[in-house]
């Protein structure tokens, strides 16, 4: 069982936020969590984990993003990619439910056309994995070419609240499918 959050309180994400316990010690959510903000991004090389990106000197910024903070405990790394790949997928399903065309998801990003709409990494801390998708608002300034929700008219909390959801209950699905299985020798 996962639980979700959407704070409605903006917060700017530095990367500091990629951490274990984000969830329990902003929103006392104990377990495996999912929780969503609204706010600007600047993550700093000295705080970026993508190695490649960091050794490419790509920083990144946005004046305005939805940030979802993905902790699972007692996986590995290589799940919780996969976790970050579904996800990434899911957010891009919504996008098209709501007249968004031209999209593709290559890896763990989404893109419209040639215009970045995500900034995605998963990776792993003493005791969880963690991910965190940030989904472009809006994009003045952005150091690569870039789509926001607001092109669209697409407000950011019913798009966040929609794949807290989504995300929610495709882990309660896996969960079933796992479950509802026998062995075979």
């Amino acid at each position: 069982m996962i639980e979700t959050h959407f704070s409605p309180a903006e917060r700017t994400y530095d990367g500091r936020q990629l951490r274990s316990h984000f969830a329990l010690d902003e929103f006392g959510i104990v377990g495996d969590s999912m929780v969503a903000f609204i706010g600007s991004c600047r993550v700093e090389l000295t705080e970026m984990v993508d190695l490649v990106d960091v050794r490419a000197g790509a920083f990144i910024a946005s004046p305005l993003m939805v940030h979802f903070i993905v902790e699972h405990f007692g996986v590995s790394l290589v799940e919780m990619v996969l976790r970050q790949r579904l996800l990434a997928r899911l957010a891009a399903d919504r996008l098209r439910e709501s007249g968004v065309e031209d999209l593709v998801v290559r890896g763990n990003d989404v893109w419209v056309g040639e215009k970045k709409a995500s900034v995605c990494v998963a990776t792993r801390s003493p005791v969880s994995c963690l991910v965190h998708l940030g989904v472009n608002v809006r994009t003045e300034g952005t150091p690569v070419p870039a789509f926001g929700l607001a092109e669209r008219g697409l407000e950011a909390e019913p798009f966040a609240r929609a794949l807290l959801s989504r995300y929610a209950r495709e882990m309660a699905d896996v969960q079933v499918a796992a479950s509802k299985v026998k062995g075979v020798p």
